[in-house]
Formats: structure tokens, sequence, C-alpha cells
């Protein structure tokens, strides 16, 4: 099948599964697509399984408004041809956390560039580019990798800040990010138990909040 017959095969496939339900759910909470058939992860999984990943395909995927299709591109991009100006592209154009948080999971987190990257979307004033460097350090934190000390001090300063902020997707994705620092090493967790400690008088409920949320998930380190 050439890219347009490949296309129309795998909405095919999204009409034949859609979830009517799910997708009345999803619009009134809010996820305003051109179009949302509402299909849940495990069938997508089982959708994209009978496609070869193909960089048109999913290029073409991405830039339709439909949820489905931009879950489906994160899953059917190679890497290898995913290149760093086309990550910024994607990240430019991601509107909910849902496609943040499984487009880190599919694509990003196994981009040789993905720490990097990471750090430059952290560091980002842009709600959604923040959110998904947050998203992505947590892949990567929980996959095992370990930060040099540069490295790590940015990250905490920067997630620390971030904490004090007034965006809650932005603070929950760093307190998780946080959690999955911490969760590497008894020296992690006490390093930012040290770091928190300050804000967890905070005069700001949410800031206090997430410092206590952190800490109790990492207590076993301490």
């Amino acid at each position: 099948m050439d890219i347009h017959e490949t296309i129309k095969d795998i909405k095919g496939q999204f009409r034949l599964f859609m979830n009517g339900v799910a997708s009345q759910s999803m619009r009134e909470k809010g996820l305003e697509y051109k179009l949302n058939f509402g299909i849940e992860l495990p069938r997508l999984k089982e959708i994209a399984a009978c496609y070869e990943k193909n960089h048109e395909v999913a290029q073409t995927l991405w830039k339709e408004n439909i949820r489905e299709c931009k879950i489906l591109a994160g899953m059917l991009q190679p890497v290898d041809t995913f290149y760093p100006e086309i990550a910024d592209i994607w990240v430019e154009d991601m509107r909910y956390p849902e496609i943040v948080e499984l487009t880190c999971m599919t694509l990003f987190q196994h981009l040789p560039y993905a720490s990097d990257k990471s750090f430059e979307w952290m560091a980002d004033e842009r709600e959604y580019v923040q959110l998904c460097g947050f998203m992505l350090m947590a892949r990567l934190l929980m996959n095992g990798n370990l930060l040099v000390e540069r490295s790590e001090a940015e990250f905490l300063d920067q997630a620390i800040a971030t904490l004090q902020s007034e965006g809650i997707l932005t603070q929950k994705a760093a307190a998780t990010a946080l959690k999955k620092f911490a969760l590497q090493s008894r020296e992690n967790s006490k390093k930012l138990n040290r770091l928190l400690a300050p804000l967890a008088k905070s005069d700001k409920e949410k800031v206090a909040f997430w410092v206590e949320d952190i800490k109790l998930e990492t207590e076993s380190w301490r």
C-alpha cells in the first residue's frame, strides 16, 4: 500500500473500533479534536502492530487533528528519521496531556537526543513544551538514566522552581519527575528532601501538597 492507502486503511480500523461513550466523555472534559473515536490504548497498540513503522505515514498522521491519528503517529514513527527539529514541531503542536504522555512513552524516550531535549523543553516558558520536558525526564529517570552533577543541579533547580509556579499541569509533571529522581537511590532521596524542606510550610497550599506527596511516595528510601 502507498501512504494514502495506508492512512485510509488505518482510519478504517478506527471506525471499526470506535467507542462512542468514551469519545463523548472526552469531549465533555474539553478534548476538542476534529474527530475523536474514543479508542482505548491497548486497542490502538494492536492497530499499530499491524503496520510497519514509516516516517511518511507517521508525519501524515500527526498533521491530522484526530486523537487516534496523533497517538498512532508516535507508535509508527521510526526513531532514526525523527530529527530534533521535527520533535520541536510536534511538541509545539501538542494541546492535551494525554498526547504529551503517550508520545513521550512511545517515541520521545527512545530518541538518542532525548535527554538534551528534555532539559531544553523543561526550561521553556510555554506550558505544554515544559510539560513535555518534565514528562520525558520522568521517563528517562524511571528507565535508570543517571544525571551527572551539573545536569542534576539544573534539573532540581528547574523542577523545584516549577513546583512553586502556578501551572497545575507542570507542577504535577515536575513532582512526578522529582519522585523518579528520588527513587533512583537513597542518596537522591535525602538530597531532594533537604531541598524540599523549606517548602513544606509554604503558604501556597498546592506547593505544600506536592512536597508532602513527594515525601510520602519516596519515604521508603529515607
